[in-house]
């Protein structure tokens, strides 16, 4: 069976983008197109997304009053290709493929002809067009403009540097399952099937390319799970130097989609209990454990609302993940730049306060609770535990990570709080409950 034309992934293409524009996730527009289609379509999408700054520059340029979203979309999907430093396709044939798309499409077949004007004006005048466009911050660096100067203002040495590394592609790495076979083990297991990889912190495993689950050896047998470098810092970080067993209590506050919960199992014989607010993503956390052999009590609950769930007894740890902007996230979901805004910020600052609150209490004297965030601004990190350590003098911060900043890759320089090179932004506090 042949796949789709390159028309047919445009359109597929300028649904996603529309809908994001829109405010909805990719993740969920994804969904939503054909299976067979699904990752050539996401592939396509996430290039759109990384240039999407510089293209919605270019179309204003080329047409300062914006047609109708769905033709928009496609104008926009074929503006971000063209400047795609990958060349994927040939301008030309690119061009004829958008048109075409715009005319097989009842929303967009009034606009083909405008398409078509736009996308030859960018195709003749593009070297002119990108050295005026390219003085917009947005355009230049494919981020909305507050996002960039609050980097410049937070990261006043390494903005750029978090800038560019959130416009590659996020490297897929995967976290192996002690109870299976240990990392080494598996690395040899990926070289006899012709897999290039290398390690990446204790259990961790980088593929030199990326490639579906269903073609990972040992990921339907549970060996092997999907997680990111700096996510996989987390169970390590909160159960060190704990001496957790099967009268222990371990809980993980903001559990879905269920990574993290995993790992826990992974590496303690210690019962988890798993909060999901979501009855969809709390079902998949299970679903999650189940693939991995490994079983947590996972409810569905509001952390936050402790008397809908809580049994009465004290934790000796806990894991909050706490929502937040997933702003450091990017490289791998590069939908989240364009959906976020400003004002998100404070609003998912004061729920991760009301989370610290609301568990707090819940934990044994000598316990400990390990905060992150997959952030990259202070507000979600930094900010939010100094000023919870201001008013919770029982509190004590260990040794902990701190900000780690999205980086370029294996070569890139070193951020002064980066102990490793490639991995995601994220942000680590891990507490101790001080006795009385």
């Amino acid at each position: 069976m042949h796949g789709p034309a390159l028309w047919q992934q445009l359109q597929s293409c300028a649904l996603v983008i529309e809908r994001v524009l829109k405010g909805a996730s990719a993740t969920q527009v994804l969904d939503d197109v054909r299976a067979d289609w699904r990752p050539g379509v996401q592939s396509l999408s996430y290039v759109v997304m990384r240039h999407l700054g510089t293209a919605q520059a270019l179309r204003q340029f080329l047409a300062p009053k914006a047609p109708k979203p769905a033709a928009d979309a496609l104008l926009l999907t074929a503006l971000a290709l063209l400047v795609d430093e990958r060349q994927r396709y040939d301008p030309h044939t690119l061009v004829n493929q958008a048109v075409e798309a715009a005319k097989k499409q009842r929303s967009t077949l009034p606009l083909a002809s405008f398409i078509n004007g736009c996308l030859r004006r960018c195709l003749r005048e593009q070297a002119a067009l990108m050295g005026q466009v390219m003085q917009q911050p947005q355009a230049r660096w494919n981020h909305p403009a507050w996002w960039i100067a609050r980097l410049q203002h937070e990261q006043p040495e390494h903005w750029e540097t978090i800038l560019q590394a959130n416009n590659q592609q996020a490297p897929m790495v995967l976290r192996v399952n002690r109870r299976h076979l240990s990392r080494d083990a598996y690395l040899a297991q990926l070289q006899e099937a012709g897999i290039d990889a290398w390690p990446q912190d204790e259990h961790g495993v980088m593929l030199l390319k990326p490639r579906p689950v269903s073609e990972i050896p040992g990921f339907v047998q549970g060996q092997v799970s999907v997680q990111d470098t700096a996510a996989q810092l987390a169970a390590p970080l909160l159960l060190q130097g704990m001496n957790l067993g099967s009268s222990s209590r371990v809980l993980d506050a903001c559990a879905a989609p269920g990574g993290k919960t995993a790992h826990l199992l992974e590496l303690c014989d210690a019962p988890v209990t798993a909060l999901e607010i979501d009855a969809q993503r709390a079902e998949k956390i299970t679903q999650g454990l189940q693939r991995l052999g490994l079983k947590a009590e996972v409810i569905t609950a509001d952390a936050a609302n402790t008397d809908s769930w809580w049994d009465g007894e004290l934790f000796d740890a806990m894991l909050v993940d706490a929502p937040c902007t997933a702003s450091g996230i990017v490289k791998r979901h590069p939908d989240v730049r364009w959906l976020r805004r400003e004002t998100d910020i404070a609003q998912l600052a004061a729920q991760q306060s009301r989370l610290l609150q609301a568990l707090w209490p819940l934990l044994k004297p000598g316990g400990r609770l390990l905060y992150c965030t997959c952030s990259v601004f202070r507000a979600e990190g930094q900010d939010q535990i100094d000023a919870f350590l201001t008013h919770n003098t029982q509190a004590r911060l260990l040794p902990s990570p701190g900000h780690l900043m999205p980086v370029l890759g294996v070569d890139a320089p070193k951020l002064t709080d980066n102990p490793q090179d490639v991995h995601d932004g994220f942000y680590y506090a891990l507490l101790e409950k001080v006795r009385a």
